[in-house]
């Protein structure tokens, strides 16, 4: 099956865990039982683990002058997809073997960069792969030939996210 998952969880049970709306009323044993319900091996199978706070009235409201306008995000995902079909006819997320070598090679930098996560987070070859990949989806939404270092770091924010990695 080849799908895309998009899931949300609450910071803890009662759902106000680092809110400046309301106090947690959970204690952190609730909390990291809570956090252990979705298994590790799960985990790793997702790429992108974010906090999303709150958003403000003015977002909800389109009137955050710093919001980038949809039409301007949806043109850089289409080019960064159309660079991908150019270079191997696949997406970032369907690169395996010398395909994923080859389109998400890292420079020295980036490599020690990845090894010192890997290491620090206890992250499989697995989640090391796609953070790759992801990385590589970075640099192609800015439009650049190589994967930087900070391409492989803006990915690493992405996944390392409290116990998950």
């Amino acid at each position: 099956a080849d799908f895309q998952l998009v899931a949300a969880a609450n910071p803890c049970p009662c759902g106000w865990r680092l809110s400046c709306w309301r106090d947690c009323r959970c204690d952190d044993g609730a909390v990291a039982r809570y956090a252990a319900r979705i298994s590790g091996p799960l985990l790793d199978r997702i790429d992108l683990h974010v906090e999303v706070p709150r958003p403000s009235t003015a977002l909800l409201r389109d009137d955050d002058p710093a919001a980038e306008a949809g039409t301007v995000v949806a043109a850089r995902v289409a080019a960064a997809r159309s660079i991908q079909a150019r270079r191997c006819g696949l997406t970032n997320a369907q690169l395996e073997g010398d395909a994923l070598r080859s389109a998400c090679d890292l420079d020295d930098e980036g490599w020690a960069l990845l090894a010192s996560a890997a290491d620090r987070f206890n992250l499989s070859a697995r989640a090391q792969q796609r953070i790759r990949r992801v990385a590589r989806t970075i640099a192609d939404l800015a439009g650049a030939d190589g994967i930087a270092p900070d391409c492989v770091a803006e990915a690493l924010s992405l996944r390392c996210l409290d116990r998950r990695s």
